[in-house]
């Protein structure tokens, strides 16, 4: 009978892939002018040595990326922080030793004059005593400029106490971009007990329980706040609930999600009022 040879083969685990010196993530790969987006740059060091005030650079190719974005900051560096070298932004996270890990999230904004098209986003990590080969990320496009502005509004409130119970709202708007806003309108509605004291940059409709608050023009990334006061008596007594809601504003507002705000104050009789 012949013998059954049986063999055995060894099966060696599968190579894991070594990690890149450096790798890119970013928040959107379509920018328009005024856009803010995000970029989170990992840096590895697989030398056997450690490398110097190591850092995160990002360029562009063929375009400079220091002629499409401005850098509004950086996260997880040294004190020296986020800044131009060249034609490159650089993250600063000192010494790096061998086998470390640094990460860091670039906050960066499309310049109002950067001219549609498209460039390579490039990453490296760079030390003093070392340099990583530049590496190609995602193609970034750069649009026409948006006809469109966000448009936020935020409701603030303070309760005074006295023999006239008084209620200071504070409407503050802010442009999200990307676009400039104007002709910006936020109408208020005070609850009924309460009644019209006066305000800045907001104005009573006869005699109705709204407000109009308005401002003329916004830039992106600018905010504005008008101001109104109501009166309670010295007898008020329960809940009273404010809302602000955008009416109006231009260009086009796309997210309908932060166009209001309310805020509830509370009063004990006159004497007694918090919000």
């Amino acid at each position: 009978m012949a013998a059954l040879a049986t063999a055995f083969f060894a099966i060696a685990p599968a190579a894991q892939a070594a990690d890149p010196s450096s790798a890119v993530t970013v928040s959107t790969t379509n920018v328009v002018p005024g856009q803010t987006f995000t970029v989170t740059q990992t840096i590895h060091n697989d030398r056997d040595f450690t490398v110097t005030f190591a850092k995160g650079a990002i360029y562009g190719n063929p375009t400079a990326i220091t002629d499409v974005v401005d850098v509004v900051s950086c996260t997880n560096t040294t004190a020296v922080g986020c800044f131009q070298a060249g034609s490159s932004y650089r993250a600063a996270f000192g010494d790096l030793e061998a086998g470390g890990t640094r990460t860091t999230e670039w906050t960066l904004r499309v310049k109002d004059t950067a001219a549609p098209g498209q460039f390579t986003l490039q990453h490296q990590f760079v030390g003093d005593n070392y340099a990583f080969d530049i590496l190609d990320g995602p193609v970034i496009t750069v649009g026409e400029q948006s006809s469109q502005a966000d448009v936020k509004v935020a409701l603030a409130a303070a309760g005074h106490g006295g023999l006239n119970a008084r209620i200071d709202y504070t409407v503050t708007v802010t442009n999200n971009g990307p676009s400039a806003a104007t002709g910006i309108r936020v109408v208020a509605t005070y609850a009924s007990g309460l009644s019209f004291a006066g305000g800045t940059g907001c104005a009573r409709v006869g005699t109705t329980r709204n407000v109009n608050c308005d401002v003329a023009s916004l830039a992106s990334g600018a905010s504005a706040t008008t101001k109104f006061s109501v009166n309670g008596g010295l007898l008020a007594l329960g809940s009273y609930t404010t809302t602000a809601q955008r009416t109006a504003s231009s260009p086009t507002d796309p997210n309908a999600a932060n166009d209001s705000a309310s805020k509830t104050c509370s009063a004990l009789t006159g004497l007694i009022v918090t919000c």
